[in-house]
């Protein structure tokens, strides 16, 4: 009887007392109820939560292997068409500026060298012309020159551009060698008191064969300058002194 009544010692079992040291620190402590084929599902849900996210069904494998450069050159190369299918916004401006160009008679644009060749002919041809202009202007001188009668030798040089101015008056000196002093009486009347008032200017005059004596009316024109003070010629000697 006494044998029966000893304790028998207790033995601790794996899974009634702390988990095992191999098992995972993290793991849920097993429950009696679960099987083997739930805990099965529920690991291959866990592992399909956490894998990335699998390629478009639709994705062929060209479009995998595609660089971002390959793409990038595609995209400038292939012209933008519109949802229709028509021709692009850039398309209907080049044909709308060529179509004014046409309408405005414009040239097409042109090479630097071609506008450089256009500008030396049209420099060329603008050339000629002045020569041929020049030439027959030259012909006309000459001719005119040959026809025209000889000039008097005893007439200076004629004046510039305009109409000469005429003197009359008496020659007072001829003392010059081809020069005589002619004086010219002035008589006019006085704007606001309307008094005579008489004056006289002196004028130096080319007489190149000494014709005019002093005492004799002579006419003077204007010519241009051949001394400091000799801005006059004779004309004609109109009255010998007596």
């Amino acid at each position: 009887m006494a044998e029966k009544n000893e304790e028998t010692p207790k033995v601790d079992r794996p899974d009634a007392g702390a988990p095992d040291q191999g098992a995972a620190p993290d793991a849920p402590p097993s429950n009696s109820d679960e099987t083997p084929e739930t805990l099965q599902e529920e690991v291959e849900q866990a592992a399909s939560d956490d894998a990335p996210e699998a390629a478009a069904p639709d994705a062929s494998p060209d479009d995998a292997t595609e660089t971002p450069e390959d793409s990038g050159e595609a995209a400038a190369a292939k012209p933008k068409a519109t949802s229709k299918g028509g021709p692009s916004r850039r398309e209907k401006l080049e044909a709308k500026r060529a179509e004014r160009q046409a309408a405005a008679g414009k040239r097409p644009s042109r090479t630097p060298e071609e506008r450089d060749a256009e500008r030396r002919e049209r420099r060329a041809a603008l050339a000629k012309q002045r020569r041929a202009y020049r030439q027959k202007q030259k012909a006309k001188k000459s001719e005119t020159q040959t026809t025209a009668p000889a000039a008097d030798e005893m007439h200076a040089p004629e004046h510039g551009p305009g109409r000469p101015k005429v003197r009359q008056g008496v020659v007072v000196s001829e003392k010059g060698e081809k020069t005589i002093t002619v004086r010219i009486d002035v008589v006019k009347r006085h704007r606001r008191y309307h008094k005579i008032l008489r004056s006289s200017v002196k004028l130096y005059a080319h007489d190149e064969r000494n014709d005019a004596h002093e005492g004799d009316t002579v006419r003077v024109q204007e010519c241009r300058p051949m001394s400091r003070t000799k801005r006059w010629r004779l004309v004609e000697v109109l009255e010998r002194a007596k």
